[in-house]
């Protein structure tokens, strides 16, 4: 049996090495090694496992933390039968990241509260559990971010910030008219993101998009860029909202215990 001397030079040599996070399962792993359960090499391998998922848990949480999402959703959690017109098979089929990996875009478009917001921050969930960097914002506050740039010259290390991640879910796309700053603005974050993935959620179908931008060419330009690349999804039906109300039973529960 170890002794207290020893478990103290033990916890001393693991904290230098930066793997203070075995003392968290130390004691279980001892006792299962006292008790024959493990043997030498299976007792350094789960300590060693279980050092390596703290740290992956870890760098999840952090991961969350810097994409600031609105709310902790996921694409399991969305309740699909909130409404029939949902096109729910190609949704769920976004959840498989093909896109993602092939460089390109998704545009999430329909009347205000069906869900898409919510799709949009599930798929940069699954994003996120493939170890990825995520960056969820509206798009107003994206514009005001940069434009806040322009006035203390940190422009381009604003820009970079909303470059790096792997996805950038700008939620309420094309919301009202753009200024000429701001369509600039836009048109540069879209061509440094060249290669990288975007969702758009937008209550306006891509079509009326160009009448947003106070030149025409600017507007063409950019979205030509985007929406060519991206995967074009009509989100229609009642409003998802209610459904999320403080008590309310999902509606597939509903449809189970016979509710109305």
């Amino acid at each position: 049996m170890a002794t207290h001397i020893e478990l103290g030079a033990l916890d001393k040599a693991l904290r230098t090495l930066r793997l203070g996070g075995m003392l968290d399962t130390l004691d279980t792993r001892l006792s299962q090694a006292r008790a024959g359960d493990l043997g030498h090499i299976e007792f350094l391998q789960v300590l060693c496992e279980d050092e390596i998922s703290r740290r992956e848990s870890a760098a999840m949480e952090r991961r969350e933390r810097r994409a600031r999402f609105d709310e902790p959703v996921t694409l399991e959690g969305f309740d699909f039968a909130a409404s029939p017109k949902l096109p729910a098979a190609q949704l769920r089929d976004l959840g498989a990241l093909r896109w993602l990996h092939a460089g390109e875009s998704v545009i999430l478009y329909g009347p205000v509260g069906v869900g898409k917001s919510h799709i949009a921050q599930s798929l940069g969930q699954l994003v996120i559990r493939q170890g990825m960097d995520v960056r969820f914002i509206k798009t107003s506050r994206a514009l005001a971010h940069l434009a806040g740039g322009h006035a203390d010259q940190t422009w381009r290390k604003r820009l970079a910030e909303l470059t790096k991640p792997a996805l950038l879910i700008l939620d309420d796309w094309g919301m009202r008219e753009l200024t000429a700053a701001q369509a600039d603005d836009l048109y540069e974050l879209v061509s440094e993101r060249s290669g990288k993935s975007m969702i758009l959620t937008s209550n306006r179908a891509p079509e009326e998009w160009c009448k947003l931008f106070p030149n025409p060419v600017v507007g063409e330009s950019l979205l030509d860029r985007l929406i060519n690349t991206s995967y074009r999804i009509f989100m229609d039906g009642p409003s998802y909202r209610p459904n999320k109300r403080p008590g309310q039973t999902p509606t597939a529960n509903r449809a189970k215990t016979g509710s109305r």
